[in-house]
């Protein structure tokens, strides 16, 4: 299956893009973050959360959506 991956604030800065294709048959989400962290070895040192689908996941959890977004950390008020 094909899984866009979006990237953002700072971690599209590091990365050079915004969003990216990435195909990956099946797995969990540690399995995709393995591969993109071996695309993009600076965010290893960066602090994130992923969204699959818009909803946060855990790395053990199966991949099974068709979007994942990396997200650093963030503040409200």
């Amino acid at each position: 299956m094909e899984i866009s991956i979006k990237y953002f604030g700072v971690l599209a800065e590091k990365t050079g893009c915004h969003e990216e294709q990435l195909s990956f048959d099946s797995g969990r989400m540690s399995d995709v973050l393995d591969r993109i962290l071996k695309k993009h070895p600076e965010l290893k040192t960066k602090d994130f959360q992923v969204a699959q689908n818009k909803l946060f996941v855990d790395p053990e959890e199966e991949v099974d959506g068709t979007e994942i977004a990396l997200l650093p950390p963030f503040s409200g008020g």
